[in-house]
């Protein structure tokens, strides 16, 4: 802490020493300093301290005014939090990022207090642009998929030890191992007036990321997911929960298609997902066995009933206008010679977004929560449908009683920028009011409050066995993998049993809860080497009830 506490004695010293773009406050309340007059006096300091330091200024928070350490306790720091945002607004600013310390030696914030740094930057609030699109990659472990999405987002060549890849794994063993152990995710764009399109120097820095989502007029958000074949499901959960419009899966041209590379491929095409597929590595291995590996590939796309187009040879204009209904283009790269990279930006820079659901309503299924000292609990996932602005009024649920918390939005942010809104498809975070982050689990939804959510814990579905050793009866239990969903569930087919292979109706339900399932929906289910696909056609009533056995 002593090293991080520095920045703050910095921040102090400063401001006593020459203020400018530095301002002390020990706290802020909604009752006092958003009154009438005392409101227009703080913006009109806000304003002038952003201005002192060239559009950007530090609020140094929990301190006296001669820079003492008094410290306020978690709730008055968010309140404090809740007001200064609303005062960037009202001077076109916005907080761009908050450091916290505990007040005291000891650590303890609810004894201690808390102290903070917040940044606070020029230009207010950002709108994007709506055209964005959700790639999320697949494919074997060590075949290249961070190392590819790094070069993509930096414009940097590998080193050829998978360098770029350290600028998506985020857990310290992912960066210890080489392996990605979970979802990761990245950003880069287009901008209408640029030939180039707009990277980051550094995506571990969140001014970075920030600075792509403020300066693109497209952005391409990654969904990085996991290789590794232990960690499959949260594969499962990256390519089937986070509405993504594409699907890129990467084969090593150093190795080839493997078992988890058409495992890959299976998932993406059973959710119909229009796919491209990246040779990486091409630079490690001759020219006649990159041949090779790309006959290899061609012959696993038309195994699974693919048109496998070459982009090399019939060019990006007629993949984009091919991509999907059957046609995967096909293309090599190399991050280390950045060998087809500027194929990939174009293709990206081209593919259209997919259309959203026909859903107006705001909804979007939880896949992970934070806390943030100061801000609370956040709620993170893709946004399924509709529109969700700051200050809207939700519900979030079903808790596993079936029940939904009237929560608040906060405030939003999509790749560490501020936005005041979030249409379908954004990748974001939402910081509630009114829920703590220990109650936020995964496959949760946040609606609108006024609107009537029917959880459920049973629906009809038709499915299609794409691999079981044996046959499956009545009271079969797969994991089910649904939007960001991932639960056990019984499976009740109506004619008794399914062979591999075989489509049919089966009735299924949660083992342990209630979800909010609606008609249309797409689902994985997986059990050890079993593995198939299906459809919602029919949800049962709200809360579940009895079970198709116990009838």
């Amino acid at each position: 802490m002593s090293a991080d506490r520095s920045a703050l004695r910095r921040a102090i010293e400063r401001g006593e020493r020459d203020g400018g773009a530095i301002e002390f406050k020990e706290r802020l309340t909604r009752e006092v300093h958003l009154a009438d007059g005392r409101m227009e006096s703080l913006v009109a300091q806000l304003r002038h301290r952003v201005l002192s330091g060239d559009g950007e200024a530090t609020y140094v928070l929990g301190v006296t005014d001669d820079g003492g350490l008094a410290g306020v306790s978690p709730d008055a720091f968010s309140e404090t939090m809740d007001v200064l945002s609303l005062l960037a607004d009202e001077a076109d600013a916005h907080i761009a990022d908050v450091e916290t310390w505990s007040a005291g030696s000891g650590g303890d914030a609810d004894e201690a207090g808390l102290v903070g740094l917040a940044t606070l930057r020029d230009g207010g609030v950002f709108e994007a642009d709506e055209d964005h699109l959700v790639v999320g990659t697949a494919g074997h472990v060590d075949h290249g998929k961070s190392t590819l999405v790094g070069t993509l987002v930096t414009g940097r060549a590998d080193d050829g030890q998978g360098g770029t890849r350290g600028f998506l794994d985020v857990q310290p063993h992912e960066v210890e191992r080489g392996l990605s152990a979970d979802l990761s995710y990245a950003v880069y764009g287009f901008a209408d007036d640029a030939d180039e399109p707009v990277r980051m120097d550094n995506p571990h820095r969140k001014s970075d990321r920030a600075g792509v989502v403020e300066t693109a007029d497209r952005l391409v958000s990654f969904v990085d997911t996991v290789g590794h074949e232990p960690w499959l499901r949260t594969t499962i959960r990256g390519l089937v929960g986070q509405k993504l419009d594409y699907g890129l899966l990467v084969v090593a041209a150093d190795d080839g298609p493997t078992t988890t590379t058409r495992e890959h491929l299976g998932i993406l095409l059973a959710t119909e997902l229009p796919t491209i597929v990246a040779i990486t590595k091409a630079d490690a291995v001759s020219d006649d066995r990159l041949a090779a590996v790309e006959r290899d590939v061609e012959s696993m796309l038309r195994d699974a009933g693919q048109t496998p187009l070459l982009v090399d040879r019939h060019g990006v204009d007629t993949a984009v206008a091919e991509v999907g209904d059957g046609v995967v283009p096909l293309l090599r790269t190399s991050a280390v010679t950045k060998a087809g990279i500027e194929t990939l930006d174009r293709l990206f820079e081209r593919l259209p977004k997919r259309a959203t659901p026909d859903r107006e309503t705001f909804r979007m299924y939880v896949d992970r929560s934070y806390k943030v000292t100061g801000v609370g609990a956040v709620a993170s996932g893709t946004v399924n449908s509709g529109t969700v602005e700051t200050g809207d009024e939700l519900l979030l649920g079903p808790m596993p009683d079936g029940s939904f918390r009237e929560v608040e939005a906060r405030s939003i942010e999509m790749h560490y920028h501020r936005v005041d809104r979030a249409t379908a498809g954004r990748i974001v975070g939402i910081a509630l009011k009114g829920v703590d982050e220990a109650e936020i689990e995964r496959g949760m939804a946040l609606v609108p409050r006024d609107s009537e959510p029917n959880p459920v814990r049973e629906f009809d579905a038709e499915v299609m066995v794409l691999n079981h050793p044996t046959r499956i009866q009545e009271g079969y239990e797969p994991v089910v993998h649904l939007e960001t969903v991932s639960e056990a569930a019984a499976f009740f087919p109506e004619d008794g049993r399914l062979l591999p292979g075989d489509t049919g109706d089966a009735r299924v339900r949660f083992k342990f809860r209630p979800y909010l399932i609606e008609a249309g929906q797409r689902f994985v289910f997986r059990e050890g080497s079993s593995k198939g696909v299906g459809t919602v056609t029919d949800v049962g009533e709200a809360g579940g009830g009895a079970s198709p056995a116990d009838r």
